[in-house]
Protein backbone atom coordinates (compact mmCIF):
# COMPACT_ATOMS: atom_id res chain seq x y z
CA UNK A 1 0.00 0.00 0.00
CA UNK A 2 1.48 3.65 -1.10
CA UNK A 3 2.04 5.18 1.86
CA UNK A 4 1.92 8.69 -0.19
CA UNK A 5 -1.90 10.12 0.44
CA UNK A 6 -1.71 11.83 -3.27
CA UNK A 7 -0.77 8.83 -4.30
CA UNK A 8 -3.74 6.81 -2.45
CA UNK A 9 -6.19 8.98 -3.36
CA UNK A 10 -4.40 8.79 -7.27
CA UNK A 11 -4.36 12.41 -7.49
CA UNK A 12 -1.62 14.98 -8.42
CA UNK A 13 0.06 17.16 -5.40
CA UNK A 14 -1.41 20.27 -7.33
CA UNK A 15 -4.77 18.73 -7.02
CA UNK A 16 -7.51 21.11 -6.28
CA UNK A 17 -10.00 20.78 -3.37
CA UNK A 18 -12.90 19.72 -5.60
CA UNK A 19 -10.70 16.84 -7.06
CA UNK A 20 -9.73 15.47 -3.66
CA UNK A 21 -12.83 15.09 -2.75
CA UNK A 22 -14.17 13.58 -5.98
CA UNK A 23 -11.15 10.76 -5.70
CA UNK A 24 -11.98 10.43 -2.34
CA UNK A 25 -15.54 9.83 -3.09
CA UNK A 26 -15.27 7.21 -5.74
CA UNK A 27 -12.62 5.57 -3.61
CA UNK A 28 -14.89 5.25 -0.90
CA UNK A 29 -18.31 4.13 -2.97
CA UNK A 30 -16.49 1.65 -4.99
CA UNK A 31 -14.93 -0.12 -1.87
CA UNK A 32 -17.29 0.54 1.55
CA UNK A 33 -17.56 -2.70 3.71
CA UNK A 34 -21.22 -2.62 3.04
CA UNK A 35 -20.80 -3.68 -0.57
CA UNK A 36 -17.63 -5.83 0.09
CA UNK A 37 -18.29 -8.00 2.81
CA UNK A 38 -15.34 -10.11 3.78
CA UNK A 39 -13.28 -8.68 1.44
CA UNK A 40 -10.13 -7.59 3.44
CA UNK A 41 -8.45 -5.70 0.44
CA UNK A 42 -11.55 -3.21 -0.40
CA UNK A 43 -11.48 -2.62 3.75
CA UNK A 44 -7.84 -1.45 3.49
CA UNK A 45 -8.50 0.73 0.75
CA UNK A 46 -11.38 2.25 2.24
CA UNK A 47 -9.11 2.86 5.52
CA UNK A 48 -6.27 3.93 3.33
CA UNK A 49 -8.77 6.52 1.62
CA UNK A 50 -10.09 7.90 4.37
CA UNK A 51 -6.92 8.47 6.22
CA UNK A 52 -5.99 10.21 3.59
CA UNK A 53 -9.03 12.76 2.56
CA UNK A 54 -8.93 13.26 6.67
CA UNK A 55 -5.37 15.18 5.88
CA UNK A 56 -5.52 16.52 2.08
CA UNK A 57 -9.14 17.34 2.46
CA UNK A 58 -8.24 19.79 5.27
CA UNK A 59 -6.05 22.85 4.31
CA UNK A 60 -4.59 23.52 7.40
CA UNK A 61 -3.18 19.80 7.42
CA UNK A 62 -2.42 19.32 3.77
CA UNK A 63 -0.08 22.51 4.30
CA UNK A 64 1.60 20.22 6.87
CA UNK A 65 1.84 17.19 5.63
CA UNK A 66 3.34 18.92 1.95
CA UNK A 67 6.02 20.40 4.09
CA UNK A 68 6.73 18.01 6.38
CA UNK A 69 5.01 14.61 5.87
CA UNK A 70 3.39 12.73 7.94
CA UNK A 71 5.82 13.03 10.54
CA UNK A 72 5.46 16.50 10.85
CA UNK A 73 1.72 16.26 11.31
CA UNK A 74 2.39 14.06 14.69
CA UNK A 75 4.31 16.63 15.72
CA UNK A 76 2.10 18.99 15.28
CA UNK A 77 -0.91 17.49 17.38
CA UNK A 78 -2.77 16.31 14.43
CA UNK A 79 -2.03 12.75 14.39
CA UNK A 80 -2.43 10.77 11.17
CA UNK A 81 -6.58 10.27 9.49
CA UNK A 82 -8.97 9.11 11.67
CA UNK A 83 -8.58 6.60 14.61
CA UNK A 84 -11.41 3.84 14.41
CA UNK A 85 -13.20 2.94 12.49
CA UNK A 86 -16.55 4.62 14.08
CA UNK A 87 -14.66 7.84 12.76
CA UNK A 88 -14.14 6.77 9.36
CA UNK A 89 -17.78 5.82 8.91
CA UNK A 90 -18.44 9.12 10.37
CA UNK A 91 -16.16 10.95 8.27
CA UNK A 92 -17.78 9.43 5.14
CA UNK A 93 -21.10 10.06 6.09
CA UNK A 94 -20.09 14.17 6.17
CA UNK A 95 -18.76 13.53 3.06
CA UNK A 96 -21.84 12.92 0.88
CA UNK A 97 -24.54 14.80 3.61
CA UNK A 98 -25.02 12.85 5.75
CA UNK A 99 -23.83 14.74 8.89
CA UNK A 100 -26.41 17.28 7.95
CA UNK A 101 -28.78 14.63 8.46
CA UNK A 102 -27.90 13.26 11.41
CA UNK A 103 -27.91 16.92 12.97
CA UNK A 104 -31.51 17.51 11.90
CA UNK A 105 -32.30 13.95 13.10
CA UNK A 106 -30.88 14.80 16.49
CA UNK A 107 -32.60 17.81 16.66
CA UNK A 108 -36.04 16.27 14.76
CA UNK A 109 -39.37 15.77 16.84
CA UNK A 110 -40.32 13.31 19.03
CA UNK A 111 -43.61 11.69 19.22
CA UNK A 112 -44.64 11.08 23.01
CA UNK A 113 -45.71 7.32 23.57
CA UNK A 114 -49.43 6.00 23.51
CA UNK A 115 -50.65 5.00 27.29
CA UNK A 116 -53.10 2.78 28.50
CA UNK A 117 -55.94 3.25 30.68
CA UNK A 118 -57.83 0.13 31.90
CA UNK A 119 -61.24 1.15 32.74
CA UNK A 120 -64.18 -0.51 34.81
CA UNK A 121 -68.17 -0.06 33.55
CA UNK A 122 -71.28 -1.71 34.64
CA UNK A 123 -73.33 -3.69 32.17
CA UNK A 124 -75.69 -1.40 31.96
CA UNK A 125 -73.50 1.57 31.09
CA UNK A 126 -72.09 -0.40 28.33
CA UNK A 127 -75.53 -0.60 27.02
CA UNK A 128 -77.08 2.46 27.11
CA UNK A 129 -73.65 4.61 26.91
CA UNK A 130 -72.42 6.90 29.62
CA UNK A 131 -70.13 9.80 30.26
CA UNK A 132 -67.49 9.93 32.86
CA UNK A 133 -63.94 11.41 33.84
CA UNK A 134 -61.10 9.95 34.21
CA UNK A 135 -58.10 11.07 35.96
CA UNK A 136 -54.08 9.75 35.33
CA UNK A 137 -51.20 10.33 35.97
CA UNK A 138 -48.97 11.26 32.52
CA UNK A 139 -45.44 12.73 31.27
CA UNK A 140 -46.18 15.83 29.72
CA UNK A 141 -44.25 18.08 27.95
CA UNK A 142 -42.08 20.31 29.77
CA UNK A 143 -43.42 23.70 29.74
CA UNK A 144 -39.68 25.29 31.03
CA UNK A 145 -38.14 23.55 28.40
CA UNK A 146 -40.48 22.41 25.54
CA UNK A 147 -39.61 19.19 25.49
CA UNK A 148 -36.19 19.76 24.62
CA UNK A 149 -34.51 18.94 28.22
CA UNK A 150 -32.30 22.14 28.39
CA UNK A 151 -32.39 25.24 30.20
CA UNK A 152 -33.64 28.33 29.02
CA UNK A 153 -31.02 29.56 26.82
CA UNK A 154 -29.53 26.26 26.21
CA UNK A 155 -29.79 23.95 23.31
CA UNK A 156 -29.06 20.25 23.25
CA UNK A 157 -25.81 19.46 21.69
CA UNK A 158 -24.49 16.83 19.05
CA UNK A 159 -23.40 13.48 20.71
CA UNK A 160 -19.31 13.92 20.51
CA UNK A 161 -19.19 10.41 21.03
CA UNK A 162 -21.54 9.33 17.97
CA UNK A 163 -21.34 12.43 16.13
CA UNK A 164 -25.64 12.26 16.37
CA UNK A 165 -26.11 8.80 15.10
CA UNK A 166 -27.31 7.75 18.07
CA UNK A 167 -25.05 4.57 16.81
CA UNK A 168 -21.76 3.14 17.01
CA UNK A 169 -19.80 1.29 14.87
CA UNK A 170 -17.01 -1.26 15.63
CA UNK A 171 -14.90 -3.42 13.34
CA UNK A 172 -14.50 -6.97 14.23
CA UNK A 173 -11.98 -8.94 11.41
CA UNK A 174 -14.22 -8.82 7.63
CA UNK A 175 -17.68 -7.02 10.09
CA UNK A 176 -18.40 -3.92 11.30
CA UNK A 177 -21.08 -3.92 14.55
CA UNK A 178 -23.63 -0.87 15.45
CA UNK A 179 -24.37 -0.54 18.76
CA UNK A 180 -26.21 2.09 20.73
CA UNK A 181 -24.24 4.45 21.97
CA UNK A 182 -23.18 4.62 25.87
CA UNK A 183 -23.01 8.07 25.53
CA UNK A 184 -26.25 9.38 24.18
CA UNK A 185 -27.90 6.03 24.68
CA UNK A 186 -29.40 6.72 21.01
CA UNK A 187 -30.63 10.39 21.48
CA UNK A 188 -27.94 11.40 18.93
CA UNK A 189 -27.63 14.31 21.31
CA UNK A 190 -26.53 15.40 25.02
CA UNK A 191 -27.60 17.58 26.86
CA UNK A 192 -25.09 19.61 28.71
CA UNK A 193 -26.98 22.37 30.74
CA UNK A 194 -30.60 19.71 31.57
CA UNK A 195 -33.67 21.82 32.78
CA UNK A 196 -34.11 22.08 36.39
CA UNK A 197 -37.82 21.55 36.21
CA UNK A 198 -37.26 18.18 34.40
CA UNK A 199 -33.74 16.98 35.13
CA UNK A 200 -33.41 16.87 31.15
CA UNK A 201 -35.48 14.28 30.48
CA UNK A 202 -37.91 17.17 28.64
CA UNK A 203 -41.28 15.92 30.64
CA UNK A 204 -42.43 15.88 33.97
CA UNK A 205 -45.14 14.17 35.40
CA UNK A 206 -48.60 15.37 35.89
CA UNK A 207 -52.24 14.18 36.97
CA UNK A 208 -55.09 14.84 34.36
CA UNK A 209 -58.70 14.83 34.68
CA UNK A 210 -60.26 13.40 31.15
CA UNK A 211 -63.43 13.28 29.97
CA UNK A 212 -64.78 10.08 28.58
CA UNK A 213 -67.86 9.68 26.37
CA UNK A 214 -68.48 5.81 26.06
CA UNK A 215 -71.05 5.02 23.10
CA UNK A 216 -74.10 2.62 23.60
CA UNK A 217 -73.02 -0.78 22.44
CA UNK A 218 -69.73 -1.07 23.53
CA UNK A 219 -68.94 -4.64 24.97
CA UNK A 220 -66.13 -6.60 27.58
CA UNK A 221 -62.71 -5.52 26.11
CA UNK A 222 -63.57 -2.86 23.44
CA UNK A 223 -61.13 0.13 23.12
CA UNK A 224 -61.34 3.88 22.83
CA UNK A 225 -58.92 6.16 21.66
CA UNK A 226 -58.68 9.60 23.14
CA UNK A 227 -56.06 11.40 20.57
CA UNK A 228 -53.38 13.66 21.76
CA UNK A 229 -54.05 12.52 25.78
CA UNK A 230 -50.63 10.00 25.86
CA UNK A 231 -47.45 10.97 26.83
CA UNK A 232 -46.58 14.94 25.74
CA UNK A 233 -44.03 15.40 22.65
CA UNK A 234 -40.24 16.25 22.94
CA UNK A 235 -38.49 18.94 20.92
CA UNK A 236 -42.01 20.23 19.59
CA UNK A 237 -43.09 16.64 18.85
CA UNK A 238 -46.90 15.86 19.14
CA UNK A 239 -48.67 14.00 22.13
CA UNK A 240 -49.56 10.45 21.65
CA UNK A 241 -52.93 9.09 22.13
CA UNK A 242 -54.69 7.38 25.00
CA UNK A 243 -56.26 4.09 24.74
CA UNK A 244 -59.38 3.03 26.94
CA UNK A 245 -59.61 -0.68 27.35
CA UNK A 246 -63.09 -1.62 28.76
CA UNK A 247 -64.02 -3.80 31.12
CA UNK A 248 -67.57 -4.34 31.25
CA UNK A 249 -69.21 -6.29 34.39
CA UNK A 250 -71.68 -9.16 34.30
CA UNK A 251 -75.35 -8.58 34.83
CA UNK A 252 -77.59 -10.34 37.62
CA UNK A 253 -79.81 -11.22 34.94
CA UNK A 254 -78.70 -10.59 31.44
CA UNK A 255 -75.84 -12.05 29.46
CA UNK A 256 -75.25 -10.85 26.08
CA UNK A 257 -74.34 -12.16 23.42
CA UNK A 258 -73.28 -9.16 20.35
CA UNK A 259 -75.85 -7.16 20.44
CA UNK A 260 -78.33 -9.71 21.53
CA UNK A 261 -79.74 -10.07 25.08
CA UNK A 262 -80.26 -13.30 26.95
CA UNK A 263 -83.00 -13.74 29.54
CA UNK A 264 -83.12 -17.23 31.09
CA UNK A 265 -86.50 -16.92 33.33
CA UNK A 266 -87.57 -19.73 35.11
CA UNK A 267 -91.01 -21.19 35.10
CA UNK A 268 -93.17 -23.43 37.22
CA UNK A 269 -94.39 -26.70 36.35
CA UNK A 270 -98.00 -24.86 36.38
CA UNK A 271 -96.54 -22.02 34.48
CA UNK A 272 -95.27 -23.81 32.16
CA UNK A 273 -98.14 -26.32 32.01
CA UNK A 274 -101.23 -23.98 31.85
CA UNK A 275 -99.56 -20.88 30.08
CA UNK A 276 -99.48 -17.61 32.10
CA UNK A 277 -98.56 -13.43 31.04
CA UNK A 278 -95.71 -12.31 33.20
CA UNK A 279 -93.96 -8.91 33.30
CA UNK A 280 -90.25 -9.53 32.47
CA UNK A 281 -87.25 -6.97 32.79
CA UNK A 282 -85.72 -5.78 29.30
CA UNK A 283 -82.69 -3.75 29.49
CA UNK A 284 -85.12 -1.04 27.84
CA UNK A 285 -87.69 -1.22 30.68
CA UNK A 286 -90.41 -4.23 31.60
CA UNK A 287 -92.29 -5.84 28.81
CA UNK A 288 -95.39 -8.67 29.42
CA UNK A 289 -94.75 -11.81 27.85
CA UNK A 290 -97.20 -14.17 26.67
CA UNK A 291 -95.86 -17.86 27.64
CA UNK A 292 -98.39 -20.31 26.10
CA UNK A 293 -99.75 -23.59 27.41
CA UNK A 294 -97.32 -26.44 27.08
CA UNK A 295 -94.03 -24.61 26.85
CA UNK A 296 -91.08 -26.75 27.23
CA UNK A 297 -88.05 -26.39 29.09
CA UNK A 298 -85.64 -24.09 26.90
CA UNK A 299 -88.32 -23.26 24.42
CA UNK A 300 -87.15 -19.35 23.29
CA UNK A 301 -89.08 -16.82 23.13
CA UNK A 302 -88.03 -13.64 20.69
CA UNK A 303 -88.31 -9.97 21.62
CA UNK A 304 -87.65 -8.16 18.35
CA UNK A 305 -85.48 -4.94 18.36
CA UNK A 306 -85.02 -5.47 22.22
CA UNK A 307 -81.79 -5.82 22.21
CA UNK A 308 -78.35 -3.62 22.24
CA UNK A 309 -78.14 -1.16 19.80
CA UNK A 310 -75.13 -1.57 16.85
CA UNK A 311 -72.09 0.35 17.74
CA UNK A 312 -71.74 -0.02 13.69
CA UNK A 313 -75.34 1.08 12.39
CA UNK A 314 -78.42 2.17 13.91
CA UNK A 315 -80.20 -1.05 14.43
CA UNK A 316 -80.80 -2.91 17.49
CA UNK A 317 -80.36 -6.66 18.32
CA UNK A 318 -83.04 -8.96 19.69
CA UNK A 319 -83.66 -10.46 23.27
CA UNK A 320 -84.04 -14.60 23.49
CA UNK A 321 -86.08 -14.94 26.57
CA UNK A 322 -85.61 -19.33 27.65
CA UNK A 323 -88.41 -20.96 29.26
CA UNK A 324 -86.14 -22.71 32.60
CA UNK A 325 -89.04 -24.57 33.87
CA UNK A 326 -87.83 -25.53 37.70
CA UNK A 327 -89.29 -28.43 39.28
CA UNK A 328 -90.23 -29.02 43.36
CA UNK A 329 -87.67 -30.03 45.60
CA UNK A 330 -90.37 -29.68 48.61
CA UNK A 331 -94.01 -30.12 48.30
CA UNK A 332 -96.89 -29.10 50.89
CA UNK A 333 -99.60 -32.02 51.46
CA UNK A 334 -101.66 -30.41 49.44
CA UNK A 335 -99.41 -29.66 46.26
CA UNK A 336 -98.76 -33.71 47.06
CA UNK A 337 -102.40 -35.03 46.89
CA UNK A 338 -102.34 -32.66 43.55
CA UNK A 339 -99.71 -34.11 42.09
CA UNK A 340 -101.06 -37.38 42.86
CA UNK A 341 -104.18 -36.84 41.56
CA UNK A 342 -102.52 -35.44 38.16
CA UNK A 343 -100.59 -38.97 38.07
CA UNK A 344 -103.14 -41.39 38.38
CA UNK A 345 -105.25 -39.30 35.39
CA UNK A 346 -102.00 -39.39 33.31
CA UNK A 347 -101.63 -43.17 34.32
CA UNK A 348 -105.71 -43.61 33.30
CA UNK A 349 -105.01 -41.72 30.02
CA UNK A 350 -102.44 -43.49 28.91
CA UNK A 351 -103.75 -47.06 30.19
CA UNK A 352 -106.40 -46.25 27.54
CA UNK A 353 -104.73 -45.65 24.44
CA UNK A 354 -103.58 -49.20 23.26
CA UNK A 355 -100.21 -47.95 22.50
CA UNK A 356 -99.71 -45.22 25.69
CA UNK A 357 -96.41 -45.34 27.35
CA UNK A 358 -97.12 -45.75 30.54
CA UNK A 359 -99.58 -48.90 29.60
CA UNK A 360 -95.92 -50.32 27.79
CA UNK A 361 -94.48 -49.59 31.01
CA UNK A 362 -96.57 -50.92 33.60
CA UNK A 363 -96.50 -54.50 31.69
CA UNK A 364 -93.04 -54.05 31.79
CA UNK A 365 -92.40 -54.14 34.83
CA UNK A 366 -95.57 -56.70 36.12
Amino acid sequence: MPENYYDILGVSESASADEIKKAYRKIAMKNHPDRNQGNKKAEDKFKAAAEAYEVLGNLEKRKIYDRFGIEGLSSSGFGGGPSDINDIFSHFGDLFGFGQQRERAANAPIQGADLRYDLTISFMEAVHGVEKEVEITKPETCWTCDGTGSRPGYKPEICPNCNGRGQTIRSQGFFSVSTTCRVCRGEGRVVKEPCTDCDGNGLVNKKKSIPLKIPAGVDNGSRMRVTGEGEGGRRNGPAGDLYIFLNVEEHEYFEREGSNIILRLPLSIAQATLGCTPTIPTIHGEESLTIPAGTQPDQQFILKSQGVKSLRGSGYGDMFVIAEVTVPTELTDRQKELMEEFAEIELETGERSEDGFFKKLFRKSA
